[in-house]
């Protein structure tokens, strides 16, 4: 407790989270890492819908491509246990590496029987970033200074969402101009400069002890550890459900543009304007984080979208702009939290499973949410549907905010 008064007063003094971030030399070659394979990934996951499009003129198997890449996420506590049972560093270069080499053989696909190479690909690669997010979790864990572990959790999502505004247009532009075989050579030349930056970082990565137990118990640990834990367990069940909550918002998009009597196009106006938001919160994490703590941040952040689902309902541009910008802040901030939570929370052996076993309670439920919201937004009006999922994510909030400050183990990630 007395170390992280230290360096909280410390962060207070700090002129900006980014110079401080980028002035560690670890913090700033995995940013890097994160800035040049989220380009990549953004660019490949919209180029590949429309690729898919191109060669079948079928929606359904364009949406597959979305199906492929997070369905391995369903099995992230099981592939997070490799984070565990080999050194880190390595197997974060090979979890690029292999993508690279995948991604080529896309050349191949240049007519609907071949595409189940596509789909096999994208499974593979999303099997790779299950393991890569575990392993680059555990490793940032002990590669940057511990005081950062916030400010580099929100920078990471910054970047992520930055890429997220410039690289799908630029792989659909890509896509369109020379195919899709280009833009599966442009994420596997993205995929080897990062394995290079990761390469570079100096950590130590000492070889794990062997495994006392077979790999079904290992991966029980970890959903173990983190179910039992009680500042982590409500952290990551609130990122679930805000996620849930979230898929079911974003099915109702096209509906609340047809209120506004809009193409469909301008639903790409309402993605910027979100993502304008997720970057600036991943820029003011950090601070929040060691003022209000893991806890009360994240259901501050919940609140706000919270309302902002809610308001989404009015047919006005300029409520669902406020509204865009609004969910952009808010719907972060939990992910932020119980991601730096666990890295704080988690010894060193155990946290590449529990970090993946935390990504999979989290995010899996989000593809539930589109599903159920595909289903709702087609029987229920959008008056009582959005201030529903407003009220679930209110008590959500309410009930995380509520839940007592705890001391030990706990009261450590209640200074995340």
């Amino acid at each position: 407790m007395t170390t992280r008064t230290t360096d909280t007063g410390k962060a207070g003094r700090a002129p900006w989270p980014l110079t401080r971030v980028l002035r560690d030399r670890n913090a700033g070659l995995y940013l890097a890492g994160v800035v040049v394979s989220g380009f990549g990934s953004s660019a490949l996951g919209l180029a590949a819908g429309v690729w898919v499009k191109d060669l079948t003129g079928s929606d359904g198997l364009a949406a597959l491509c979305l199906l492929a890449l997070w369905t391995p996420t369903l099995a992230g506590p099981a592939l997070g246990t490799i984070a565990d049972r080999v050194r880190r560093k390595p197997l974060l270069i090979a979890a690029n590496l292999l993508p690279a080499a995948l991604l080529l053989t896309l050349f191949a696909v240049d007519s609907p029987g071949t595409l189940w190479l596509l789909f096999a690909v994208l499974f593979l690669y999303g099997v790779a970033g299950v393991v890569q997010d575990a392993a680059e979790s555990a490793l940032v864990a002990a590669a940057v200074d511990p005081g950062l572990l916030g400010d580099f959790n929100g920078l990471r999502m910054t970047a992520n969402e930055g890429m997220k505004l410039v690289a799908p247009l630029a792989g659909a532009g890509l896509c369109a101009a020379y195919g899709g075989p280009s833009v599966a050579a442009l994420d596997a030349l993205t995929f080897v400069l990062a394995a290079g930056l990761y390469a570079a970082l100096r950590v130590r990565d000492a070889p794990p002890e062997r495994a006392a137990v077979n790999w079904r118990r290992q991966t029980a640990e970890g959903a173990r550890y983190l179910w039992g834990h009680p500042g982590l367990r409500p952290l990551v069940l609130a990122g679930g459900m805000t996620m849930l909550c979230a898929g079911v918002g974003g099915a109702t998009l096209y509906a609340v543009v047809d209120a506004l009597d809009r193409s469909p196009a301008y639903a790409g106006v309402l993605y910027a304007v979100q993502g304008a938001g997720s970057v600036a919160v991943g820029i003011l994490s950090g601070p929040a984080l060691r003022r209000l703590g893991a806890r009360r941040f994240g259901a501050a952040g919940i609140a706000l979208f919270a309302v902002a689902v809610a308001v989404r309902a009015v047919p006005s541009d300029a409520v669902v702009w406020a509204s865009s910008a609004a969910v952009g802040v808010g719907l972060p901030t939990v992910l932020i939290a119980a991601l730096t939570a666990v890295q704080h929370e988690t010894p060193g052996p155990l946290l590449g499973r529990v970090s993946a076993t935390a990504n999979s309670l989290v995010f899996a439920p989000n593809v539930l949410g589109l599903a159920a919201g595909a289903v709702l937004v087609e029987t229920v009006s959008l008056w009582l549907l959005l201030p529903a999922l407003g009220a679930v994510l209110l008590a959500t909030a309410t009930a995380l905010a509520r839940r007592p400050t705890a001391t030990g183990r706990t009261g450590r990630a209640g200074h995340a």
